[in-house]
C-alpha cells in the first residue's frame, strides 16, 4: 500500500497523511501488510486506511529503539535532549491547525476542544524539554574515607500504549518525561485515532531526533499492544486505558521480563456538591466535568452528590444547562459536544441509559440518539439513583450522569469512596474547612475544589484502588522512566 494520502479537513484544507508505520525515523509499510480503516464518527464514513502493526513490527520498532538507546541517545547531553523536545513543541505550534482538525477528524471532537488539547501538547513538551537537564543525584555523606553518590539513569526501551480519547495529549504525557530522561521509545496509537500522531510523526525527524529514539505504531491492542506488553527487549510499559487491560498488560510484563509498569486506568468520580455552594458555578463546573470531550474522560465527574436542601433546584439548573449544549458537527465553531468515537462506543452508551431506565432511575434530560447520521448521544441525566445501580456504580465513558441526594458530609464521603475506582473527584462548597477536610478525605488521586478537570503538565495526574498504578505529568512522571545507581568509591585504598 501508499504510505500516504492526501486528505481534507473543512478548516484547514487539503493536506498529506501519513499511512505507514514511523520506524527508525522512516515510514515504512507493516511486515504483513496488513491495513485497517478509519473512520469518521461524525459521519460514519471512513477517512482513510492505515498501515496495521503485527507483534513483527513491533520486533522492528524495538530493535530500533534499542540500537539508538545504546548507540547514542543514553549518552546525548541533557541539554541536547531538551533542545530536541522543545524544537518539537516549536514545530507542533506552527502546525497546530492542522493537528486541531485531524483529531477534530478522526475523534469527533469539537475543533475548539481539539485545539485545547494541542495547546496543551506544546506545553507538555516544552515543560518536559525543561526538565532534561535537571535530572540529578546526590552525594552521601557516610564516610570520610569514601565518596558515595547516586546517579538517576534511564530505564532502557520504553513501550508506551495511548487511548483514543486524548490521542494527541496522552502521547506528549508519555513521551515527554520518557526523552527527557534519555530512554527510547515504541508508541502503538489506539485503533481508532492513529492520524494525527502519524502527521506528528513526521515531525520528529524535523525536531532532530536521531532514528529509533521515537518510533509510532498503529494496531490493535490485542496484537501490537500485547506484543509491547510482553516483549523482552522493552524495559517498561506504560498505558492509558481500561481497567480491565490494564489487568492483561501488568500480568504480560510481569510474566515477561518483569517490566516496569505505569497505568492510568479507569475512574467513577465523585463530584460533591454542598449546600452553601454557588449553585449556578456549580452547575457549570458539574456540567464541564461530564460532557466535555463527550464524556469520554477518565476523570469524567460521572457520579455527582447534591446535598438535600439544594438538590431540586440543583437539578432543575443542571438540566436547562445540559439542554442548551450544542451537539453537532465537530468542525461548527459553537458546537461542545461531538460524537462518540466510535459505534462500538456508542452502543456500549445506549445500553447503559437503557439500563438506567430499566433500573427504576429518571430521565431528567437527553436519554436518546442526537442525529440520524454519526454517533451522536443527548447528554443525559439520570436523578433518583441509587447506590446498587449500574450506572451509578460502573463507568460509562459518555456524556451520561447519575445524580443522587446526600445528608451529611460523613455520608457522602462515604458514599463517593464505595468505589473500586479514585481517579478524580470534585468538591464544590463556599467552606475552605469543609473543602480541605473532605479533599483530604476522599480516596481520590486528584480532588479538585469548586472546579474541574483541571487537568495541568505541572500537577501529578493518576490514581488511588483500581484507577491506576503510578503518577503522570509534573516532576513525579520522571521517576516512572528512570532508575537509581548507586556508586562507592573508596578514596584511601584501606580495608576498614
Amino acid at each position: 500500500m501508499s504510505l500516504s494520502t492526501k486528505l481534507e479537513t473543512p478548516v484547514t484544507g487539503i493536506y498529506t497523511q501519513p499511512t505507514g508505520l514511523w520506524i527508525d525515523n522512516q515510514w515504512v509499510e507493516a511486515i504483513e501488510k496488513n491495513s485497517f480503516e478509519v473512520i469518521n464518527p461524525a459521519t460514519e464514513e471512513v477517512i482513510c486506511s492505515v498501515s496495521e502493526a503485527t507483534d513483527k513490527d513491533v520486533e522492528e520498532a524495538v530493535s530500533a529503539a534499542r540500537r539508538a538507546f545504546e548507540g547514542c541517545w543514553r549518552t546525548t547531553t541533557p541539554q541536547q535532549r531538551g533542545i530536541h523536545l522543545t524544537n518539537l513543541a516549536q514545530i507542533c505550534e506552527k502546525n497546530i491547525d492542522n493537528l486541531a482538525a485531524i483529531e477534530c477528524l478522526e475523534s469527533g471532537k469539537s475543533i475548539s476542544t481539539a485545539k485545547e488539547e494541542i495547546f496543551a501538547v506544546i506545553g507538555c513538551l516544552r515543560y518536559y524539554g525543561g526538565w532534561a537537564d535537571k535530572i540529578e543525584g546526590k552525594t552521601l555523606d557516610i564516610n570520610p574515607e569514601t565518596l558515595h553518590y547516586t546517579r538517576q539513569e534511564p530505564l532502557g526501551v520504553c513501550g508506551q500504549i495511548i487511548p483514543w480519547n486524548f490521542p494527541m495529549l496522552m502521547l506528549a504525557f508519555k513521551i515527554g518525561p520518557a526523552l527527557a530522561t534519555g530512554n527510547t521509545v515504541v508508541v502503538k496509537t489506539a485503533e481508532q485515532t492513529p492520524l494525527a500522531a502519524l502527521v506528528f510523526a513526521d515531525y520528529v525527524k524535523q525536531a532532530g531526533f536521531p532514528p529509533g529514539v521515537l518510533n509510532i505504531l498503529s494496531g490493535s491492542g490485542k496484537v501490537a499492544g500485547a506484543a509491547i506488553s510482553s516483549h523482552m527487549g522493552i524495559d517498561k510499559v506504560a498505558f492509558t486505558g481500561s481497567t480491565a487491560v490494564g489487568r492483561t498488560i501488568i500480568k504480560a510484563a510481569a510474566m515477561s521480563n518483569l517490566k516496569q509498569v505505569t497505568l492510568e486506568l479507569g475512574g467513577k468520580s465523585p463530584n460533591i456538591v454542598f449546600s452553601d455552594a454557588d449553585i449556578e458555578q456549580a452547575v457549570s463546573w458539574v456540567n464541564f466535568g461530564i460532557y466535555y470531550n463527550q464524556g469520554q474522560c477518565c476523570c469524567a465527574g460521572s457520579r455527582v452528590y447534591v446535598q438535600e436542601s439544594v438538590y431540586d433546584a440543583f437539578i432543575e439548573a443542571f438540566k436547562k444547562r445540559a439542554q442548551a449544549i450544542s451537539v453537532r458537527d465537530p468542525f461548527d465553531a459553537k458546537t461542545f459536544q461531538g460524537p462518540q468515537v466510535s459505534q462500538r462506543q456508542f452502543d456500549r452508551i445506549m445500553g447503559y441509559i437503557e439500563e438506567g431506565k430499566k433500573s427504576g432511575a429518571t430521565v431528567k434530560a437527553g436519554g436518546k440518539r442526537q442525529e440520524s447520521k454519526g454517533y451522536f448521544i443527548q447528554p443525559t441525566i439520570f436523578s433518583n439513583v441509587t447506590a446498587d445501580m449500574k450506572i451509578m456504580q460502573e463507568e460509562i465513558f459518555g456524556p451520561v450522569v447519575a445524580v443522587a441526594k446526600f445528608k451529611t458530609e460523613e455520608e457522602v464521603i462515604k458514599m463517593s469512596n464505595d468505589s473500586p475506582y479514585g481517579l478524580a473527584a470534585g468538591v464544590h462548597t463556599k467552606d475552605l474547612n469543609t473543602a480541605i477536610r473532605v479533599s483530604n478525605s476522599l480516596l481520590s488521586g486528584t480532588v479538585w475544589v469548586n472546579c474541574y478537570n483541571m487537568v495541568h503538565h505541572q500537577q501529578p495526574f493518576g490514581g488511588y484502588k483500581q484507577s491506576g498504578i503510578g503518577r503522570e505529568l509534573g516532576e513525579a512522571a520522571l521517576a516512572n522512566y528512570t532508575q537509581t545507581k548507586s556508586v562507592a568509591i573508596c578514596l584511601s585504598g584501606a580495608l576498614f
